[in-house]
This record gives structure tokens, sequence and C-alpha cells, in this order.
């Protein structure tokens, strides 16, 4: 170990983790800092692409809760990349809960738009439900086996809805599942019945209205106690590997890529914390079918007769699971993001572009009406299949607890007092405690593991 205060640390990934740990260090004075990237490209799950001549965040797009308290928010603000609304004080201060207020239109499976206004109760209802499962704190001797099962049986023991027709109701119910199928995608989970109920508690949100930043194109392409051997054979010696790899990664080849093998209580914890996929399939058309003061699209299936946030089919009905379209800024290139997770999204990930591209179209003309409205162009995320990451970002799936992100977060050795501490640390999304799956969740791990290492010296 170097007995100088000048250590050699490599880090393993340059996603926003990384490059947060990498630039803490540098700052603080430490010269012997190298950041290994498998892709080529920095970013890691923060990535842009075009489509046409419209420039598009195919992987994290939000900067949620802008607000003081958000080091992404910080950061863009420093560096003017935010527009005027979103330094705003009072929209820093409203409390949103990473929902912010969208202008929605409703388009049911019959072809017809629906008024919002006939809509609010559905949405009142999910939000209500959401709300109250996001303060469940006691997950002993609950009747509920997870959050879908909570939010099943609270829509139906709420009484809402028992004057209204028939039809009515079961268009609120359809709506309300609508929402279900949306809000797995805020969890890249195939079901909400796969997110612990208890765990889903462990999430905190920040204040403010959710804003994006301005759209760019991005142009870029010994005797240590530690050695990272790389693809191409070259060794490299090092004090300290902070590792910020995806948990989908660390999932899927954690046998290979430590020796000696990860200790069985991390281990446990990589394979009880949950990684689903979340992808987005940006669409352009000619001109807009929905309102110009849109933000959000619903589409409704109608003969869905039960509360359910999955298909039936996935080989055939996946385009089912995708109910939601945000309206991309700015609305004049006439580009909309529909939302997909889920086994749907890993089955529309193994399909050709132009078969995507047919079922959008016939999902837009079932839902519109309108026989003749074409895409003139599609772009879709496909972080299932990439090598790198093998889905989007984590959830506190069934039996997941706080110790669980505990574990994750642990540096190796376990114990302090061996005399070549914190050989290997780890930081990314999927290591933070309550701000898991987020951007500022992950540059705050990595600006963690660096004071670590600033504090250790």
């Amino acid at each position: 170990m170097s007995t100088s205060e000048d250590p050699e640390i490599v880090i393993i990934g340059c996603g926003v983790s990384g490059i947060a740990a990498a630039h803490r260090l540098v700052e603080a004075g430490y010269r012997h800092v190298r950041i290994l990237e498998a892709t080529g490209r920095s970013g890691g799950r923060i990535k842009t692409a075009a489509l046409g001549n419209t420039i598009t965040e195919i992987g994290a797009a939000y900067i949620h809760g802008p607000s003081e308290k958000n080091p992404l928010f910080c950061l863009a603000r420093d560096y003017g990349l935010l527009p005027p609304e979103a330094l705003n004080p009072e929209n820093q201060a409203v409390d949103v809960d990473e929902d912010p207020p969208l202008v929605p239109n409703w388009f049911s499976s019959s072809g017809h738009q629906t008024y919002a206004e006939s809509m609010e109760p559905a949405e009142e209802l999910f939000r209500e439900i959401l709300d109250n499962a996001s303060k469940f704190q006691n997950p002993q001797n609950t009747s509920w086996k997870s959050l879908g099962h909570f939010m099943r049986t609270k829509v139906h023991s709420a009484g809402r809805w028992k004057d209204e027709d028939e039809t009515t109701r079961q268009l609120l119910l359809s709506a309300f599942s609508t929402m279900l199928k949306f809000e797995c995608c805020g969890s890249a989970t195939h079901s909400m019945d796969d997110i612990d109920l208890a765990g889903f508690s462990m999430f905190e949100s920040l204040r403010g209205v959710d804003c994006t930043l301005p759209r760019f194109v991005n142009t870029e392409g010994g005797l240590s106690p530690v050695t990272v051997e790389c693809e191409n054979g070259e060794r490299i010696a090092a004090d300290h590997v902070i590792v910020t790899v995806p948990l989908g990664y660390l999932k899927k080849h954690h046998s290979t890529l430590f020796h000696p093998p990860l200790p069985a209580h991390k281990l446990k914890s990589i394979k009880t914390l949950g990684f689903g996929t979340c992808d987005k399939i940006f669409v352009e058309f000619e001109s807009p079918w929905w309102d110009a003061d849109c933000d959000i699209i619903y589409l409704v299936w109608e003969d869905e007769a039960t509360v359910s946030d999955q298909v039936s089919d996935v080989s055939k009905s996946w385009i089912r699971k995708l109910v939601t379209f945000t309206v991309h800024k700015p609305s004049e290139n006439h580009v909309l993001c529909g939302w997909i997770c889920g086994h749907e999204a890993e089955y529309m990930e193994t399909l050709p572009e132009e078969k995507v591209r047919e079922s959008i179209t016939k999902l837009v003309r079932t839902f519109t009406g309108n026989g003749t409205i074409t895409p003139k162009r599609i772009l879709c995320s496909r972080w299932f299949t990439d090598p790198w990451t093998y889905g989007s970002y984590c959830h506190p799936a069934i039996g997941c607890t706080a110790e669980d992100l505990k574990n994750m977060m642990e540096p190796l050795p376990s114990q302090e007092t061996l005399s070549q501490p914190l050989q290997v640390l780890f930081a990314g999304e999927a290591t933070h405690p309550y701000f898991y799956s987020t951007v500022h969740g992950a540059i705050l791990t990595g600006w963690r593991e660096a004071d670590r290492l600033i504090s250790h010296y």
C-alpha cells in the first residue's frame, strides 16, 4: 500500500458516478486517478442520440427535484445549462413527488379522444393510493404481498364510482390500469407485483418540478493490493478500485468480475435488489394529432376488464404495455416519446425497427380513429440487450430491505482492521440508500466513495 497520500486509484466505469468520483479526487489533489470504460463513450446510462433533426435522450433525461439538495441541479445551474423557469425559487419549493403537473390528453381504444376532466377521478385515486403506499413502513404481519397487490386491493375497496353507470366505471378502472402500467416505467419493473411494499417507502424524492437540460449533440467518443485486468490483457496495479458498473452487469458477471469472489452477504443483496428495463420509443410525425398544450398522452384499453399492469401474451400483445407518450420539446418537431418496460420492453428489443414501427402505427391509428397517421421515423432504446447494462435501473424487489442497500455500498475487504483497507469500493445509483435509480443518487455515491478515500488518507 502506498505510504504517500497520492495512491493509485482506478475507477471502473465512466458513467456519472465514476466521473463524479474522479472529479472529486482530482479536485482534492490526487494525481494518479484513472477511469476505465468498456464502451468508448462517457456518460453510461446518460446517452444522447439523434432522430432526424431532433436530439433525444434515450437514457436519463430528467432532473428530478431541481432544488439546492440535488447535486445534478447545482451542477447544471453552475454551468448555465438550465432554463429560467427551473431557476425560479417557487419552482424549486414545490413538492410534486416526482410527478410534475403535465397537461394530459386521453385517448381510448374505441378510437376517440376522451375529455381529460372525466379521467380526473382515476388520476386522483391512483395518486392517493400510491401516496399511501409510499408511507407504508411496517413490513410485518401484512396481508399485502407486494405494492401491486396493495394498489389493486385499495382500488376495489375504495368504494369510488359505485354510483356511476357501468360504462363510466369500467372506463375509470381501465384508466387506473393505464396509470399502473406507466408507473412500472418509473421503477423499471415488469409489474408492481415485483415491488416490495415496505421497500417502496425507502425511496425519497426531492422538492421541485422536474426539468430537462438543453439538448446538445454528444461528439465524444506490483505491490499494490488490487490488480485490474483489461480485455486487451493490460494489467493495472492499484491501491484502490472504485467499481461503478450497473447492477444488471454485476448480477450477470460478478462471478468472473471479481477474484476472490464477493462475500456471501454482498452477493445476496446483489441478487435481491431488483434491476429492470424501461425503454423509450421516440416517434416523429408530419403533424401533431394531440392538442397544442398537451404534455402527456394516456391510452386506455377499454377491453381490459380487470385492473392489471401486465398483458396476457407478450409476443402478441407487447404493444399494450405502451400506454403513455410524453411530448418531446420543442413541440414543433412533432416528436413523441413512448414509454415501455418489463418483459414487453425486452421483447420489443428483439424486433427489427420496421416491426416496431408497424406496431406503433397500428396503435396510434386505433386510438385516434385516424387510419392515415403514419410515423416518419422512430428511434428505440435497447437497454436490456446492451451488454454493459442488461437493463435500466434498480428497484426494491420483493424481500429487499435497507440492509441490502447498505451491503451494496460496503467497501471490501469488510474488516477495517486489515492493513490494506478500502481495496474495492462501490458506487452507482444502486448503491444509494434512498436516491437509488436516479442520476443525482449516482453522483452522490461517486462523491461518497471519493470522500471515503480522502478521509482515509
